[in-house]
């Protein structure tokens, strides 16, 4: 941005409609140039969870304004769709920093707007304001929340009245509708009467629902020791009361990390995908010879769980590990007790291990591949009324069980994890064993995510920089592997080298880039819908050598990803 027109962004905010205090901060911003540079360069922009960023004034920033516009836009677009009709909007927020307070806000705005809104009274888990969409019947909803992004961020999800998150169409008509909205047209001051709590009556039916979509009627519950730490988020508020509900007595909860916290005190990351964010539970599981371990995110939509392995020590699975055991586990449920009409269908991401489409093959049933994002596998779901939805996962630590709730839930999670590990007791096995038996089975994939943060304008411009740089000079072989087919969603195009050919590709234009080899692994580079960071997805595969051990294999296959890594010098 040319430093006129950036001068021009900043000195707005030192005027009205801003208040005293905003001014104020942006006159102490301006001191350190650099920082007020990337506080106004651009603005927030909606990605694959909305829109999501560091707390503070400025245009690229996350405060009572630019949430404003995006609540007074959104409000715009609903009264533009549901013309001269109740338009009910509901909203939750997390632990967060200022998420409450942020929460009211949009609250008001949307109650000036002659929106009905039924807000919670109390934080709550994301999952929990997908299923109230559609059970308060709402025509959207909204969650404050970072998910499991540090401290100082903020966000906020937007979802439409089929309970997923946001997608196109209404997607790029809302963010038209907030860029035509200037501060000056935020409508702050509240209509209370048009403002009610939300009580337990809802969250005893979120429970119910997850009870109904994962529980089990199982002998020796009461004995399954299980580890549980929300990691200061919301999940306290659901996986305890559900598991108690299903039968399983003996949780064990981390006391340090239950209290509500958006400064996550005893953690480096509230990220259950990081080994560190788990390890006050597995020094708790350790103590209570735990048979398994389970954390959440501050906004309980991700699950991160550790289980005995083959030599009995506790292990953290990787969130590939996890979406292969439930989804093998749901299949085989599935057909036993109900058997396959030919209308079921399971879901994953381009992202995430091709082996759930090895075993979706194997079952006979339909394995959807979305672009990255649980609010596509919603879209998928609203658009098959009349199909059988069993499952969907991501390699990103979210799992989905049935179609109630529109959006990766890991209270349900939880309870399915708990159920398996029982069921595995019941039948002398482990989690572990089942994990190595769908390795048998569909082949041995193995994984490794690598992101790379880069801030502010320069980092956008380095982002942006390596993605077309990939495109231009494309590898054709990765260690011993060759390339088979570049998928550029951007291009929604697929390109094989071998006999110089492209061919369209179905899903919607994304920036993404995946490279196919000849052994069934893959390669996947994109830049972060919700935060500043370039994420390579890498995986690899071999067939599973019974004459050799599990630790043989992960030692070969980790080779070759080391050998993919360096490769693109990431």
């Amino acid at each position: 941005m040319e430093q006129l027109e950036l001068s021009k962004r900043i000195s707005a905010w030192k005027q009205s409609p801003f208040d005293a205090a905003t001014r104020a901060a942006v006159k102490t911003l301006e001191k350190d140039p650099k920082a007020a540079e990337d506080a106004f360069y651009t603005d927030l922009s909606f990605g694959t969870g909305g829109m999501r960023g560091i707390m503070g004034v400025g245009t690229n920033r996350i405060n009572p304004y630019t949430l404003g516009r995006a609540t007074q836009g959104l409000a715009n677009y609903l009264n533009e769709v549901f013309p001269n009709t109740n338009i009910r909007v509901v909203i939750a927020y997390d632990c967060r920093n200022n998420s409450k307070r942020f929460a009211q806000k949009v609250a008001a705005i949307f109650s000036a707007n002659n929106c009905e809104v039924h807000l919670f009274s109390d934080l709550r888990p994301t999952p929990e304001l997908s299923f109230a969409v559609r059970k308060l019947q709402a025509r959207c909803g909204i969650v404050l929340t970072a998910s499991h992004n540090p401290p100082a961020y903020n966000g906020y999800k937007v979802y439409w009245q089929d309970g997923g998150q946001i997608v196109p169409p209404h997607d790029q008509r809302i963010m038209d509708a907030i860029a035509a909205t200037s501060y000056e047209a935020i409508k702050f001051k509240a209509k209370r009467d048009l403002i009610h709590a939300i009580d337990r009556s809802v969250d005893e039916a979120f429970w119910a629902t997850a009870l109904k979509a994962a529980a089990m009627p199982q002998k020796g519950k009461e004995k399954l020791k299980v580890v549980f730490t929300p990691i200061h988020g919301t999940a306290r508020e659901g996986v305890p009361q559900v598991l108690e509900r299903a039968g399983f007595t003996q949780v064990y909860t981390v006391a340090q990390q239950m209290k509500a916290d958006g400064n996550f005190p005893t953690v480096q990351s509230p990220n259950p995908e990081e080994p560190e964010a788990l390890q006050l539970a597995l020094n708790l599981a350790k103590e209570k010879n735990a048979d398994i371990v389970i954390g959440t995110d501050p906004d309980a939509d991700r699950l991160g769980i550790a289980v005995r392995d083959l030599n009995g020590e506790l292990v953290v699975l990787n969130g590939n590990q996890t979406l292969t055991i439930f989804t093998y586990f749901l299949l085989k449920k599935w057909q036993l007790e109900k058997g396959f009409k030919g209308n079921e269908y399971i879901a994953s991401t381009i992202v995430s291990s091709p082996i759930v489409q090895n075993m979706a093959a194997h079952f006979g049933v339909e394995c959807v591949v979305t672009l990255t994002g649980f609010k596509w596998i919603a879209a998928e779901i609203a658009a098959r009324p009349n199909d059988r939805f069993i499952c969907g996962g991501e390699e990103s630590y979210g799992f989905m069980v049935g179609d109630q709730v529109r959006d990766k839930d890991a209270i349900t999670a939880s309870l399915l994890a708990c159920e398996i590990s029982q069921w595995c007791h019941n039948n002398n096995t482990t989690l572990y064993a089942l994990l190595l038996e769908c390795y048998q089975q569909f082949g041995m994939y193995h994984e490794r995510l690598i992101s790379k943060t880069k801030t502010g304008s320069d980092g956008k411009k380095a982002i942006a920089a390596q993605m077309e740089a990939m495109r231009a000079h494309p590898p054709l072989q990765f260690g011993k592997h060759k390339v088979i087919q570049i998928a550029d969603y951007a291009k929604r195009e697929a390109y094989e080298p071998a006999t110089n050919t492209t061919s369209p590709l179905a899903l919607p234009k994304s920036n993404v880039l995946i490279y196919q080899l000849e052994n069934g692994g893959q390669i996947a580079l994109r830049p972060s819908g919700t935060e500043p960071k370039i994420k390579l997805y890498l995986s690899t595969c071999t067939a599973y050598r019974k004459d050799s051990t599990l630790e043989a294999h992960f030692d070969m296959l980790n080779k070759e990803l080391d050998e993919f890594q360096n490769l693109l010098s990431l």
